[in-house]
């Protein structure tokens, strides 16, 4: 089998593991996707348990980092497949199969997917996260942001180093900037919900 291909379904299927989901019906006995936007992402796990909507944000970004890891120890000379590895597992997370392919946004597992590759890139996109989500208490915002900077300061970083590279983080940022589609809608017509915690 391909190198590609084995990163991509390593990526895939560890970056589908529900842990937003599996979290709240777990310790709360309900279903996620029945609460706020329906996602199975940290910011909508939040709404209903701020504990386990951290929780959620910090598995799913190590599932991403999981999929890199696994796909350098397998293919370490060959950088290029933890690119891949780290695509699928956003797409992974986004359209998991257990859940009908009804998935998360794919923020937290990009965060983590990316760290170890583009580091110094993620830490920026981080920073402008957290400075426009804080200036406008749009969580939305702050994503679209990081994710659309992502590729520019992972080039100007020089920390995808083959256009392959690039194409692949690009992708990603992209798939993540889309399903945020109904946000941007929202924020258009200024209707979006400022993120407030509710402790529960």
């Amino acid at each position: 089998m391909h190198p590609a291909v084995i990163s991509a379904i390593i990526g895939y299927l560890l970056g589908s593991i529900p842990f937003g989901y599996l979290l709240v019906r777990v310790f709360r006995g309900a279903d996620v996707r029945a609460t706020g936007s329906g996602n199975i992402g940290a910011t909508n796990v939040a709404r209903t348990s701020p504990s386990l909507g951290v929780a959620t944000l910090v598995l799913d970004a190590m599932k991403g980092l999981a999929a890199v890891l696994f796909a350098s120890m397998i293919f370490p000379q060959q950088k290029t497949m933890t690119f891949i590895a780290a695509l699928s597992a956003v797409v992974g997370h986004m359209f998991p199969a257990w859940l009908k392919f009804r998935g998360g946004k794919g923020v937290a597992t990009g965060l983590g997917s990316f760290l170890l590759l583009t580091p110094k890139a993620i830490l920026a996109a981080v920073a402008i996260f957290l400075v426009i989500t804080t200036a406008f208490r749009f969580v939305s915002l702050g994503s679209i942001a990081a994710a659309a900077s992502l590729p520019l300061l992972a080039i100007l970083l020089r920390e995808a180093s083959r256009p392959a590279q690039g194409a692949l983080i690009a992708a990603a940022s992209l798939l993540i900037i889309f399903k945020h589609h109904a946000n941007i809608r929202r924020l258009i017509t200024g209707v979006e919900p400022r993120f407030q915690l509710r402790p529960k």
